[in-house]
């Protein structure tokens, strides 16, 4: 098993993709920690679950002491937790933009903070963020969440030379179109998933969360030793270019 001996925290780990996550770390060995917002059923059986408010360095701060308390220092930390808001220039107000950045930037930088010193306990480990495509591309109705994971997608670069000398690997999975809760609204929508097979060259629609939580295992992996600073994106191309059936009138 890829993961055994390893203790990881995930934070956004109710959602759909740090629920898979969790499912595939547990599948591989590993003793999880499972934080998030809200509370519910533990997606794992014998995990330790933590509700915590991840916008609060405070909180973040307690979090990785109650967690090292508990299990003893973390090896692997999986970033999942976020907010997708979708606001126009002129009604985006400035709780929308707080609340996306210190959720989806800010929480995540300190809580990598307060859970390094336990890695370097152990001799290295793992740290994988979750970014997007929007981290690297702008959508016209989400200005504060693509200021956010754009701002994340350059921190991983950043905190990866910073921690490489302790042999901590900072990495991060850019998901492109997911089935879950939070972008029901996008998947539930016959327009918009015709729309978007038709920009996909592989004429897919929406992935699952276990698309990327087999990314985020294998940087989680040993077999991810020596990648650094890395944004994997898991898109089904959605970055390399829009397929030419967008400017067709037939999907051939």
């Amino acid at each position: 098993m890829k993961l055994e001996g390893k203790r990881a925290l995930i934070t956004g780990a109710m959602g759909g993709i740090g629920r898979k996550v969790a499912e595939r770390f547990a599948a591989e060995g590993a003793e999880l920690a499972l934080a998030d917002a809200v509370s519910g059923e533990s997606p794992v059986a014998g995990a330790r679950c933590y509700q915590v408010d991840l916008s609060s360095v405070a909180e973040c701060q307690r979090l990785a002491a109650e967690v090292e308390a508990d299990l003893g220092p973390i090896d692997l930390l999986a970033n999942c937790v976020g907010v997708f808001e979708q606001a126009s220039f002129d009604e985006t107000t400035e709780e929308i933009w707080d609340r996306n950045v210190d959720i989806n930037l800010k929480g995540v930088f300190f809580l990598i903070q307060a859970v390094a010193p336990q890695m370097r306990a152990r001799g290295g480990g793992r740290v994988v963020n979750i970014t997007s495509i929007a981290a690297s591309q702008g959508f016209g109705t989400a200005q504060a969440y693509c200021a956010a994971k754009g701002g994340l997608l350059n921190l991983t670069r950043a905190l990866a030379m910073a921690l490489a000398p302790d042999k901590i690997n900072v990495n991060a999975v850019a998901p492109g179109f997911i089935r879950t809760q939070m972008t029901e609204h996008q998947w539930t929508d016959e327009a918009f998933t015709t729309g978007l097979a038709r920009m996909l060259a592989t004429r897919t629609g929406y992935m699952e969360p276990e698309n990327i939580a087999a990314a985020v295992l294998f940087l989680c992996s040993d077999d991810a030793a020596h990648i650094h600073g890395t944004n994997l994106s898991v898109d089904d191309g959605w970055l390399v270019g829009i397929s030419g059936a967008a400017f067709s009138d037939t999907h051939a």
